[in-house]
């Protein structure tokens, strides 16, 4: 009983100390954003130039020599941060939400406001840490989400509205020490070794439970490649592993797997259990074409060993909104 009581008193601490973080975290970014709205409005009206940005910057380290991180790239940057946002009053909150470092890689790596958007919005809504925010902008997550192909069993898309949210249609596993040619298992062994950034690419709320995970069917035994447990959902997550370009007949074998685990292995508070098909490669149409009478809650998507171009995927967006 003690250590319960003991428990709910760190839990306690934790949460204070989360909230002084946040406080003194939103109190930072507003210090940034006022310096960077007072050199804006100077600069504009012409009293100041880059020289005098410099100067201040000089001041600052003589004369307050324990304020650290006023140097002119710093004020110039606190400069630009307002320049961007400053007539975008509902991005606001979500700037002040995130630390000084993810708002720099940000608006400093993203183009459009709509690429911007979406990270802020991401990191936030995922509290991703710094390490997870560079990984999601070098791997074109924006561009990826976007121009999306995203194929999903009817069943899926009705059982679980929010799909589209958190599944991908392409995955980024550049972190694999793989070299072609490769088996299924080889892949699989990898992933498990790399799990740590599996999580990461995959999303979080996913929970790992096994690989080869066993299922008894009658007299025979059955191996699902990797199975998760997905929070948000509630639900086991099956994930199938192919090397090589999707055929419809994988989907037959996935469904077996998923009828398995809900007679099976499910727990009677927990959802339908999803499929996952990870192929090295797709055609959309023949996806398309499989899942439309698949009766359980499947998909298929492709991973990658290598990060996307960056230049093409914002060439296939540039395409898309043409033709509207």
């Amino acid at each position: 009983m003690l250590q319960q009581n003991f428990s709910e008193i760190i839990l306690i601490i934790k949460n204070s100390r989360n909230t002084d973080i946040k406080a003194v975290n939103k109190e930072l970014i507003n210090l940034y954003w006022n310096i960077g709205e007072y050199i804006y409005k100077r600069i504009e009206t012409s009293d100041w130039g880059q020289s005098v940005v410099k100067e201040l910057a000089n001041y600052i380290k003589t004369n307050e020599p324990e304020l650290k991180g006023f140097s002119d790239k710093n004020l110039w940057r606190m400069k630009q941060f307002y320049e961007v946002y400053k007539n975008l009053p509902k991005l606001s909150p979500l700037l002040r939400e995130i630390s000084w470092s993810h708002n720099l890689a940000i608006f400093s790596r993203c183009k459009s406001l709509d690429e911007k958007e979406f990270y802020l919005r991401q990191s936030v809504e995922s509290n991703y840490s710094f390490r997870e925010l560079d990984r999601q902008i070098s791997s074109s997550l924006f561009e990826r989400s976007t121009d999306t192909n995203l194929k999903l069993a009817t069943v899926l898309r009705e059982t679980y509205p929010n799909a589209n949210q958190v599944f991908k249609d392409e995955y980024i596993f550049e972190f694999l020490n793989i070299k072609e040619p490769y088996s299924e298992n080889n892949l699989q062994k990898e992933l498990i070794y790399q799990m740590k950034n599996l999580i990461l690419a995959l999303g979080r709320d996913f929970l790992f439970i096994s690989e080869e995970f066993k299922l008894q069917v009658g007299s025979q035994d059955f191996y699902i490649d990797l199975l998760f447990y997905h929070r948000d959902l509630q639900c086991l997550v099956a994930f199938e592993l192919k090397t090589d370009k999707f055929k419809p007949e994988h989907l037959g074998q996935l469904n077996f797997y998923l009828e398995a685990l809900d007679r099976d292995v499910k727990k009677e508070n927990e959802n339908p259990s999803i499929g996952i098909l990870l192929c090295k490669d797709k055609d959309n149409e023949v996806v398309e074409y499989a899942l439309s009478r698949s009766l359980s809650p499947t998909m298929v998507a492709e991973y990658k060993t290598k990060l996307p171009e960056k230049k093409l995927l914002e060439q296939k967006i540039h395409d898309i909104l043409s033709d509207y």
